[in-house]
């Protein structure tokens, strides 16, 4: 009997690339940080200076010294919420047309649009 491999599901994420969140659950709940990377198959965004892990590094050549290596972890995309840097107010994603009739994402709380 062969097992069959589940498909990757890919998630659709309201954060992309570059915009600016605010932690809302978690350790380090209330910081707010720009998205450095995405990735849809886990639901799942990295956060520039949230969810920081440390890593000890061995020497890999001879008379180098070994290193603490911090980096950010990823943070699952529900703990994280679109922040808007005009207003200091975080707020849900909504989908709307602009003029042109392309669909952008506007925040509820403050009417502003991302794209």
């Amino acid at each position: 009997m062969t097992k069959v491999k589940p498909t990757a599901v890919r998630h659709k994420l309201h954060v992309k690339k570059g915009d600016t969140v605010q932690i809302i659950a978690g350790s380090d709940k209330g910081k707010v940080g720009e998205v450095l990377q995405t990735n849809p198959k886990t639901s799942k965004v990295v956060v520039k200076g949230v969810n920081i892990r440390t890593k000890h590094v061995k020497p890999q050549q001879e008379g180098e010294s070994g290193q603490i290596v911090s980096s950010e972890a990823p943070i699952h995309s529900s703990n994280v919420m679109l922040y808007s840097e005009k207003q200091k107010v975080a707020s849900r994603v909504c989908y709307t047309f602009d003029a042109d009739g392309r669909k952008v994402r506007m925040l509820k709380k403050t009417g502003e649009t991302i794209d």
